[in-house]
């Protein structure tokens, strides 16, 4: 079906406002997902019912999608690309690239060659508007959005290639004309919707048609470019509705033409007045039914939207649905759109009135016999949440009655005005009202499809009308499959959550599950089942195409789980015993063998066991199982009992039963019974039946023994015996329980516990420890043992004869106990005397008590108040007991106290005083009243007093302030020695004063005297308590509970329970801070990688902690940098694995309030929250470049290390990279894929022989290897080898001395036959070179290919390279795997290495005061009286050097970038003192140089001014010259040691040899950079890393330079026949020596012929042996020239030297053949840079100018050769040489020395165009001179043209030009980190502080304005730290 484009119409506008998506990463074509990584994503996805099954990501937003199933095939469009993707698990296929282009929505499609613009294109992104399918005709059809909505038909099975090509490709195709209605098919807009559907062919044509609605974005819809023309393309050419000819076999001439004639009855335009009314937008096209029986109707549906009116308030969106009539059956007449096409309104709406109205149509799902729609609720602007949505269903049964009804009323009965009216908004059909004539007889079909009198479109009135079946806001999708009874609904949300619902017969919701497919990616409106498998649904979010499984049944593992989770697709397949897909059960079509949901959980498979409770002492013959629920018959079966751990017996089935079954089993063996738990008197054992080998059903039955429960119980045999729920019985005689009662023996047994004998308890007194007494004890019922001898048990050592009273009683005879504490218990039981283990029944315990009055009462009120215990003590020196005859206790001495706490209190009491001493009273009521603080009560707490130790009393109110003791009144009176405080607490105000409604803020109150009182409460709302309260006198600090709405609370301050201390505090609840999104989302398992964590209204939050479930270790505290960035070290992990995460913010943990809220979540996932997860991987490896464990180092020496690192997917930045030696930091300057380099500036001390060297990432540390520092050693080595070489010096020295005389001798007998080979080889050498110059001077446009991009580098990074050339670190070598390139689409970012460009590294200790005294300095270099006496102050000082003030004029550059217009008044102030300076000396030698900091705050004004003329104009042909300068020298041999060519510019880099050189075409294989393999040209003369690198750069020519692999990261393969290969290196043991040189091998050392075949591919054993062959010794290599000089050189061959004998000088014509080759390049650049483009006009150079020639004027300066030179300096000079001798400034490419050297000729050569003096040129000049010295004059007259237009421009006043100057600021804002800046500038205020200070003191306007306090205020906030912090960072 046709979807509408996404991003599109107003519901994705909603979603995208709602959840913005998280931010992409750049665009890498798709590859298969990791294994490892595939399972954790798709374990990740599974939530309740429903599972994500596989998914692709898109790089550019997803549009459209398709599905074949019988290619089992999905068709993606997503933004600029085309996806085929394999349909089971979405892999991808095929591809193709179909945007950007260039495009203009004024402009005619470029299809139409007749058709010219004057408007211009840009670049514009394809939208994917139509993705359909043409089964019958083998193709895809795919509309974008650009070309004003062109289609083109693509290969059904390869989406890469176009099958049709329309309009067709010039001869031999036939010509056809083509009109601009055939092309403009879709809406040409990316927010315009569009539909489209395959239509059957009708009759009479061979092929489909295309059913097509689109959005119109013509003149006066909101989609119309705003500008001044009236130019429309869309009213004629592209109807709101059309049917279009889709027969790609038949006349292309009338493909995508309306097919009928005329064809306005095809198509559906509404009128161009009437279209601000009917503003549609397309939701879906769909056939219904899809595929109909043969001769049966089918019709085509449109679903669309009319959008309310703009400004008419009571103007509502309306929902229609339209249908149109198809042919029925193969060939049957088609129906004229405008004769059968009738629409109806789609009303959804509960019963609340209009509020409760959801008009705007979102999706629709056709199901068998119902439409299901998804509506929502406008909510006008922009809205924080999601709208209001509903799902509806409609009846197509009531569509067709509608239709009918409306049909009838029109063409027969004659009032059908309130039921039908025709469309009156459209331009097309005949007959404009309806004609009823009651004499006709319609046909069912003219009812349904209209009739031909009226041949216009109609409008049915009444809108059909549903009530919402499920509700929830921001429902975006709806797909419905009919299951058993049940009809499930899935819903997709605009938050990317995928809902599932299950309705029964009366459409009532009975369960719902949710899964979070991509968090904040709404779901596209349509949803497609497979159409293979329904058991999978296809859906789409903004960036992913997923597959999801309708249904997670193995979640359940019960039946009861299974089928009560209400799930239509799960049931539980009994013999199985899992929860399954119906189709997944075996014999599930049976019945019984699998239960539904619908059947309920009360048909589970159940089971009965007979007996359910068995005694271990009887025999039992089997047992009966009772089997209910759904389960098949299992007679016939093989069947068992399972009892567990292997013990099974056998089951059987008599015969079939109806609703139960009967089994019958053996009982399992009883030596096989399980134990007895201890202290149990039975065993519950499980058992299962077991069928065809797997268990079914389960039950319990028990196992008990009666004898074991007077072992269990033996205080209560009898009672427990006949009181447990077994059949057991007590045996009196035995003393026994028993389960049968014949085993006791012919006595009186009781029947009931009551029966038992037992003890009856009686109170006791007390009695002294040591004391003899008899205790009397109750019996009941023992009239048995009366004349049995009975023992009285306190114990296990206390045991006492018994003697019997009567059958009822006994005396326990001379009982003596002792106990040492202060009382104890002891329990009293009677046992047969001589049977230990006998006792008779204690149902209630009976216990005696004993007491030692020596023991616990210290004090006299203690040991007398134990009388009231019972205890007769008394006091004497100590606690005694009391003798028959002592007298009464008498009193005790005063009270004593000790201490007292608190010591004060609120004035309205309350406050509980607690007091400590001792004699405080023998019981309360001796302190009842007799507690005073003064004057005021103290009222004790009887459960708090301790006898005589502790009193705890309530104070009462005192009048006013005052303190007391405190005195305690018993008799006698005591008092404390310290005072108890009546006081005032008051409070003053509290901080924070907001927080997170979620709660958990920790506020803090200040006040005075808040430590009073015993009990404080801080409420917040008059009844939430704040927590974990901790007070000092002045503050309170605790954490406030959490709230329900964000709105201010009062804070109420409460001690002792009274009232609020009056204060007036407000707490102010906010809404809680949202986390958006986590990044990066991979972490090594050890932690310690720092997340990024986006979000809102972090500023409220006061702590964060991160935490990982299931595998993570301890939390980490987070670090808050702003209101929407927080910083995480990721916690460490258990394991390698993907886990969720978790937040706490203030020590609550963070829920997604959105989710919750929309109550899509399940309670699980929403109780979490954790919608966000962390994937972690194994710790990076490292290791040194060679592996070995130990490296030497000279101390003193530079020391740079290699650090090899296995290959990984975290995707570390380098600042995230540590490296160590010892506790010294090695500065990373390289970080690639696979390699890390390294150096340390500083010396290492040798103090320590080995120093470990150590790498760091996050948490993880390895040690690599050992550093080992060299000793004396070296000294001794180095003065033997100096020695050394000073013998063999002066022996060769004599050598030399003896043989010169004998070759002088020799070689003038040589002279003349060199002379006459001379001659020859110059005729020879000048014919050649006058050859090449003809026949070389070609255009090297043909050449040079166009089709690659310009690899611009970055605004950010063309500052830093020109600001800082000395300081960037940009241009170093990197070692990037080609992986890297073979995913790269365009360039990827340069890596941030430049300070300014990074975070400000101080410590968090330093940060407050560093960043308040930048802030301050910032605001002193914004003081324009300040900066420039800074600026005079440091340049008059002598050690301030030309590259300090460079420096400072960079700093102060970047400072104030954001403030152009201040910074251009600030240079034009110091340039005015630089030209009064200059114009008292020689004026012309003004800017001649870059001496002071105002010339450099012009070159970096320069550049930021003309950054934009740099990309836009020079750009293009400044880089062409730089490819045609390379290609010319690669054209000749290249000596690759020296670097000489035979093709250059620069005489000092010529080759002066004639060497003879052969192209080779060669046939290469890569896997790189997006190609496979391509045919190179080489010469044969080329090394084998000068093939490489030819070889690369035809690889990766469309890649930036910095994403190349290097030559020596590759292996260079030959086959040299199907057998034989070999890998060709520079140098190997077939390498060529001359005169004790090794020749470098080359193509023609290994005799490679012309078209070899060779592959190259990666290496992971780099050969760095060589280094870099140009820094090769020349002494042992050379490659295609030895050295010249001769008497080094005594034995070379004859031929050698008589070569290099040849003049030099003849190959200087080679020079003028290059300089021919580049003209035209040359020329087109100097064009560019010396012109003047009317539409970006130059106007910092205007201005500039014009200030130079106003300053000129003001001081006389007429001379127009010193405006010349002023202006020549300011700018050419100072801008455009720097430039073109640095093109690295500019782009990602190589910069060569041999083209450096070019470069400096032709930058010569600008320098003389721009210079006003005659050359004076001789044959002694340098050739760099005379090569361009024709050109020079030609080159002056375009320079001096140039300048003329500047002077004729318009002068540009300083309003317009801060203007100017105010757009740069902002359009690269942020791009560099000024406080870094600052900091470096105030380094050199530091340096020269005194001098600063005199400049501002001598000042008067510096003093007046304070300036100089002012600075010393940035000095002192700033000198204790700046330098102390740098050193710590």
């Amino acid at each position: 079906m046709a979807r509408r484009a996404a991003g599109g119409a107003p519901r994705s506008a909603r979603a995208a406002a709602t959840s913005p998506p998280p931010p992409r990463p750049p665009f890498r074509a798709p590859r298969p997902c990791p294994l490892p990584l595939l399972l954790l994503l798709l374990g990740a996805a599974r939530a309740g019912a429903l599972e994500i099954q596989r998914r692709f990501p898109s790089p550019t937003p997803t549009n459209n999608f398709a599905l074949d199933g019988a290619a089992g095939t999905v068709y993606l469009a997503a933004v600029n690309r085309l996806y085929q993707l394999s349909s089971a698990n979405l892999s991808l296929e095929a591809e193709a690239a179909v945007g950007p282009v260039a495009d203009s929505p004024l402009c005619h499609a470029p299809q139409l060659p007749q058709a010219s613009c004057e408007h211009p294109r840009r670049l514009t992104d394809n939208y994917n508007k139509i993705l359909q399918l043409d089964p019958g005709q083998g193709l895809v059809v795919v509309c974008g959005s650009i070309y004003q909505g062109f289609c083109q038909l693509r290969r059904r099975g390869n989406i890469s290639a176009v099958a049709v090509r329309f309009p067709p490709a010039a001869p031999p195709a036939e010509p056809v004309t083509v009109f601009p209605s055939m092309l403009n098919v879709a809406a040409n807009h990316p927010n315009a919707s569009t539909v489209g559907l395959v239509l059957p062919p009708a009759a009479g044509t061979g092929g489909s048609r295309l059913l097509v609605g689109a959005t119109y974005t013509g003149y006066g819809s909101a989609f119309f470019p705003r500008n001044r023309s009236l130019e429309d393309h869309r009213f004629e050419n592209t109807p709101e509705i059309a049917i279009r000819s889709l027969d790609a076999r038949g006349d292309l001439a009338k493909l995508f033409t309306f097919d009928l004639n005329p064809s306005d009855d095809n198509i559906l335009k509404i009128k161009q007045g009437a279209k601000e009314q009917h503003k549609l937008g397309f939701v879906r096209a769909f056939l219904h039914p899809p595929d109909p029986p043969p001769g049966a109707p089918s019709y085509a549906y449109l679903a669309l939207t009319s959008e309310a009116r703009a400004g008419d308030k009571e103007s509502q969106a309306r929902s229609l649905l339209a249908r149109i009539c198809l042919p029925r059956g193969a060939g049957g007449d088609a129906k004229k759109l405008t004769e059968s096409y009738i629409q109806l309104g789609l009303q959804c709406a509960g019963g609340a009135g209009r509020g409760d109205l959801y008009s705007r149509l979102v999706s629709v799902f056709p199901a068998r016999e119902l439409l299901f729609a998804v509506f929502e609720r406008p909510q006008g602007a922009p809205a924080p949440r999601a709208a209001p949505a509903a799902l509806c269903a409609f009846s197509f049964a009531d569509v067709q009655a509608a239709i009918r009804a409306a049909r009838t009323a029109c063409f027969v009965k004659s009032a059908p005005d309130e039921v039908v009216a025709v469309l009156d908004s459209v331009v097309q059909g005949t007959g404009t009202t309806c004609e009823p004539k009651s004499n006709i007889q319609l046909q069912p079909e003219q009812l349904d499809c209209g009739a031909a009198h009226l041949q216009h479109p109609l409008s049915i009135l009444q809108p059909l009308k549903a009530t919402p079946v499920f509700r929830a806001p921001g429902l975006s999708s709806v797909a419905v499959a009919s299951v058993s009874n049940y009809t499930v609904v899935f819903l997709g949300t605009a938050s990317g959550r995928l809902l599932k619902i299950n309705l029964n017969e009366s459409m009532q919701v009975v369960s719902r599950r949710v899964v979070t497919v991509a968090y904040g990616e709404p779901v596209h409106h349509v949803m497609q089942f497979d159409p293979a498998d329904p058991g999978y649904l296809y859906l789409m979010t903004s960036h992913q195409m997923v597959r999801v499984k309708v249904a997670a049944c193995a979640v359940h593992a019960t039946c009861g789980d299974c089928v009560g989770a209400a799930d239509a697709y799960c049931g539980w397949c009994a013999l199985e015993t899992r929860c399954t897909l119906q189709q997944d059960c075996a014999n599930s079509s049976q019945q019984h063998f699998w239960t539904s949901a619908s059947e309920g959980p009360g048909r589970c498979p159940t089971m009965t066991v007979l007996p359910a409770e068995i005694d271990v002492r009887q025999e039992y013959p089997g047992m009966i199982l009772q089997i209910s629920g759904s389960l098949p018959g299992l007679s016939g079966m093989e069947m068992a009992c399972d009892y567990g751990n292997n013990i099974r017996t056998v089951a059987r089935v008599p015969g079939p039963a109806f609703g139960h079954q009967i089994a019958y089993c053996n009982l399992l063996p009883k030596d096989q019974f399980p134990p007895f738990p201890p202290h149990q008197d039975h065993v519950t054992v499980e058992m299962s039946v077991r069928v065809n080998g797997r268990n079914i059903v389960w039950a319990n039955f028990t196992i008990y023994d009666c004898s074991r429960i007077g072992q269990v119980y033996p205080h209560t045999a009898c009672t427990s015996c006949l009181s447990t729920q077994w059949p057991c019985f007590w045996c009196t005689q035995q003393h026994t329980c028993v389960s049968n009662q014949s085993r006791c023996e012919a006595s009186p047994n009781p029947t009931s516990s009551q029966d038992c004998p037992q003890i009856l308890p009686s109170p006791l007194v007390p009695m002294p420890t040591g004391s003899s007494q008899t205790i009397p004890v109750r019996l009941a019922n023992a009239a048995f043992f009366q004349s049995a001898a009975l023992e009285c048990n306190f114990g296990q050592e206390d045991i006492f004869a018994a003697v019997w009273v009567n059958e009822s009683a006994v005396l326990c005879n001379q009982v003596v106990l002792h106990t040492t504490q202060k009382s104890q218990v002891f329990p009293l039981s009677l046992q047969l005397k001589g049977r230990p283990a006998r006792f008779l029944d204690s149902p209630d315990p009976m216990t005696v008590e004993v007491y030692n009055c020596a023991m616990g009462s210290p004090d006299c009120s203690q040991c007398l108040g134990r009388e009231d215990l019972g205890h007769l003590c008394v006091w004497s020196d100590s606690c005694r007991l009391r003798g028959p005859l002592q007298p009464l206790p008498g009193a005790c001495p005063a009270p004593e106290i000790r201490a007292i706490e608190p010591l004060s209190g609120p004035l309205d009491g309350g406050t509980l005083l607690t007091i400590h001493g001792r004699n405080l009273g023998r019981r309360l009521s001796d302190v009842a009243h007799g507690v005073w603080i003064g004057d005021v009560a103290c009222e004790p707490l009887a459960d708090r007093y301790t006898v005589s130790e502790e009193i705890v009393c309530v104070t009462g109110p005192a009048p006013g302030a005052f303190s007391d003791v405190v005195a305690v009144n018993v008799s006698k009176e005591g008092k404390s020695r310290e005072r108890f405080s009546y006081v005032l607490p008051l409070v003053h105000s509290l901080e924070p004063a907001m927080g997170p409604k979620a709660g958990g803020t920790r506020i803090t109150i200040h006040g005075s005297d808040l430590h009073v009182g015993s009990e404080l409460q801080v409420l917040l709302n008059n009844t939430e308590p704040c927590t974990e309260l901790v007070r000092t006198e002045t503050s309170i600090a605790c954490t406030v509970p959490g709230a329900t709405l964000p709105a201010p609370v009062p804070v109420c301050v409460r001690f002792e329970h009274r009232g609020c201390v009056r204060g007036n505090l407000t707490f102010w609840y906010m809404r809680n801070p949202v986390i958006i999104a986590i990044s990066p989302r991979r972490s090594p398992v050890s932690g310690g990688r720092t997340i990024t964590v986006a979000g809102e209204r972090f500023h409220i939050v006061q702590n964060v902690s991160m935490a990982v479930h299931h595998i993570g270790r301890q939390p980490t505290l987070c670090k808050v940098l702003n209101s929407t960035l927080i910083t995480c070290p990721s916690p460490g992990a258990l394991s390698n694995a993907s886990a969720p995460v978790d937040f706490f913010i203030n020590g609550r943990a963070y829920t997604d309030e959105v989710a919750v809220a929309e109550e899509l979540l399940d309670s699980e996932e929403a109780q979490r929250g954790s919608r966000f997860r962390l994937d972690y991987l194994p710790d990076p490896q490292f290791s040194t470049a060679k592996r070995e464990k130990w490296i030497k180092h000279h101390p003193g020496e530079p020391l740079t290390l290699v650090i090899h690192k296995e290959q990984d997917s975290l995707g570390l930045e380098s600042h995230e990279y540590r490296v160590k030696i010892g506790q010294v930091a090695c500065d990373i300057q390289i970080v690639s894929e696979r390699v890390i380099h390294c150096s340390v500036n500083e010396s290492l001390g040798t103090a320590e022989g080995q120093l470990p060297i150590t790498i760091q990432v996050g948490n993880f540390n390895q040690t690599i290897a050992t550093l080992q520092l060299g000793g004396s050693e070296t000294a001794i080595i180095v003065s033997i080898v100096i020695c050394s070489v000073l013998l063999l010096l002066s022996v060769v020295a004599l050598f030399v001395f003896c043989t010169k005389s004998r070759r002088a001798e020799r070689y003038w007998q040589k002279t003349l036959l060199q002379m006459e080979e001379m001659e020859s080889q110059i005729r020879e050498e000048i014919r050649k070179g006058f050859a090449e110059l003809q026949t070389d001077m070609t255009d090297l446009t043909k050449e040079l290919n166009r089709s690659q991009g310009i690899p611009f580098l970055e605004y950010k990074h063309f500052v830093t390279r020109t600001f800082f050339p000395k300081c960037s670190s940009l241009y170093e070598e990197r070692y990037i795997l080609p992986s890297q390139t073979l995913n790269s689409q365009g360039s990827s970012p340069v890596q941030e290495t430049h300070p300014l460009l990074g975070e400000w590294k101080i410590p968090e200790s330093c940060r407050p005061n560093m960043e308040e005294g930048i802030s301050l300095f910032s605001s002193l270099l914004n003081n324009k009286h300040f900066l420039i006496i800074f600026v005079h102050a440091l340049e008059q000082q002598k050690d301030f050097a030309v590259r300090d003030r460079c420096s400072l004029a960079s700093l102060l550059t970047i400072a104030l970038h954001g403030k152009l217009e201040y910074y251009t008044s600030i240079m034009k102030e110091l340039l005015v003192d630089l030209i009064d300076a200059s114009a008292a000396k020689n004026p012309k030698l003004m800017l001649r140089r870059t001496e002071s900091v105002v010339e450099k705050m012009l070159t970096n004004w320069m550049s930021i001014c003309m950054y934009s003329c740099l990309r836009e104009t020079v750009g293009e042909p400044f880089f062409l010259l730089l490819c045609a300068i390379k290609q010319q020298i690669n054209k000749g041999s290249i000596d690759a040691i020296t670097g000489k060519a035979r093709y250059t510019l620069n005489e000092e880099w010529l080759l002066r040899e004639n060497i003879e050189a052969k192209p080779r075409n060669l046939n290469v294989s890569f896997q790189g950079c997006g190609m496979d393999s391509l045919s190179v040209r080489a010469m044969d003369t080329d090394t084998l890393t000068q093939v490489k690198e030819k070889i690369l750069e035809a690889f990766c020519k469309n890649v930036p330079y910095s994403q190349w692999p290097r030559a020596e990261d590759v292996d260079l393969e030959w086959f040299a026949s199907s057998t034989q290969s070999y890998i060709l290196r520079d140098l190997d043991d077939t390498s060529v020596v001359e005169d004790g040189r090794k020749k470098l091998n080359t193509l023609a050392h290994y005799k490679i012929p012309e078209g070899a075949s060779l592959a190259m591919s990666l290496t992971d054993k780099k050969d760095n042996t060589l280094g870099r062959v140009k820094d090769l010794d020349t002494e042992k290599y050379f490659h295609l020239v030895l050295p010249t000089d001769e008497l080094a050189e005594p034995k070379k061959s004859h031929r050698q030297s008589h070569r290099k004998k040849v003049l030099p000088e003849i190959y200087l014509t080679r020079l003028l053949s290059t300089k021919g080759t580049l003209q035209k390049f040359l020329d087109d650049l100097f064009k560019a840079i010396l012109s003047i483009r009317e539409d970006k006009p130059p106007l910092a150079v205007k201005y500039f100018f014009d200030f130079l020639e106003e300053q000129a004027e003001k001081r006389g300066i007429s001379d127009p050769d010193t405006l010349h030179i002023w202006k020549t300096n300011s700018l050419p000079l100072r801008f455009w040489v720097n430039i073109l001798k640095n093109p690295q400034f500019v782009f990602d490419i190589d910069k060569t020395d041999h083209i450096d050297a070019c470069l400096s000729v032709i930058a010569q050569a600008f320098i003389d165009a721009c210079s006003i003096s005659d050359l004076q040129l001789g044959k002694d000049s340098p050739t760099n001179k005379l090569l361009y010295a024709k050109e020079i004059p030609e080159y002056r007259k375009i320079v001096q043209r140039y300048y003329k237009q500047i002077h004729d421009m318009t002068p540009l006043s300083e309003q317009e030009m801060n203007a100017h100057l105010a757009e740069e600021s902002r359009k690269y804002q942020n791009e560099f980190n000024t406080n870094v800046a600052m900091a470096e500038i105030y380094k050199y205020a530091k340096r020269y502080r005194p001098q600063i200070m005199t400049a501002l003191e001598a000042n008067p306007t510096a003093r007046r304005t304070q300036l100089q306090h002012k600075f010393e205020q940035v000095v002192a906030l700033m000198e204790d730290n700046i330098y102390e912090c740098y050193s710590e960072a």
